[in-house]
């Protein structure tokens, strides 16, 4: 058993923490909506604390989910930052998605106070989270990795450390302008097949056994067939991520035109009213053009 402040109870931290607790470890969580982490302990048990100070206060690794980058900081840092509440010697975990700057800020502050850190953006969605089967993609140093590793499995069928500081945060890069490629692409494909006349269904259920398979058409073709689209990976978050993505492509001169591209087939969802849509309604602009 091992104890652990979860800290920020979204839609992937809250079943990400409660996998926590269901192992056998001691979880003491925060929210910023403290109602939401009331909830959570009436479900799963455990405790909550008032600050993330007061969460981390004993803790052997504190988990951070939450937005940006400024919500790192603002849970990390300053008094009731949870940097304030671990000993030395501990280690933080941050599982937003976030920049590669704010992981080496985050890494060097706690370097200086002697806490070890790790960026671990997750891959999965809420299902993932719901089904604890997130592939995690870390950057940090191999000890703190070697540590936590089995505590992360609690939620994890894939836990990866792919380099230094900022590695996962870079590597959740890679991720996110794969997948804006490749939404776009099915997308296409699907809208093309219906107007053409094909029964789409069928289509999908053919090519999806083919080199044109893949998770997001396995999961997300049978919704976007049916203009569905409130649920999921919201386009406020993966514009967000591309915004990431660019800023750092900028910095290190990689070229990202279809990348740079579907994020303005997003502002325009987002237009549309589709903020909170799944990243899949990319098919709405082709649908409803």
């Amino acid at each position: 058993m091992t104890k652990v402040a979860f800290i920020g109870l979204g839609v992937m931290g809250y079943p990400m923490a409660g996998h926590l607790q269901n192992k056998g470890h001691q979880v003491t969580v925060y929210n910023r909506t403290a109602a939401k982490a009331e909830k959570w302990v009436a479900e799963y048990g455990g405790s909550m604390a008032k600050t993330p100070r007061a969460a981390a206060e004993g803790a052997d690794i504190a988990f951070i989910m939450v937005g940006n980058d400024d919500d790192i900081r603002a849970v990390v840092l300053g008094e009731e930052g949870a940097f304030a509440g671990l000993g030395q010697g501990k280690v933080l975990v941050d599982h937003t998605t976030a920049s590669a700057d704010v992981a080496r800020e985050i890494y060097a502050v706690g370097k200086d106070k002697g806490i070890a850190t790790l960026d671990g953006p997750v891959s999965g969605g809420e299902a993932g989270a719901v089904n604890g089967v997130l592939t995690v993609m870390c950057g940090g140093d191999q000890a703190p990795f070697d540590q936590v590793k089995p505590v992360i499995d609690c939620y994890a069928r894939a836990c990866t450390l792919l380099g230094g500081a900022g590695a996962g945060q870079l590597t959740k890069m890679v991720n996110q302008i794969c997948i804006a490629g490749l939404v776009q692409g099915l997308s296409e494909g699907m809208n093309f097949g219906a107007r053409a006349g094909l029964d789409m269904a069928t289509v999908i259920e053919v090519i999806a056994k083919g080199a044109a398979g893949s998770w997001q058409m396995e999961n997300r073709a049978p919704t976007m067939c049916e203009g569905k689209y409130d649920f999921g990976f919201a386009v406020d978050w993966m514009r967000k991520d591309l915004g990431n993505c660019l800023a750092e492509a900028k910095r290190n001169g990689a070229r990202l035109p279809v990348a740079a591209l579907v994020d303005q087939f997003y502002a325009q969802v987002q237009a549309r009213g589709g903020n909170r849509w799944d990243t899949s309604s990319l098919m709405h602009l082709l649908v409803n053009d």
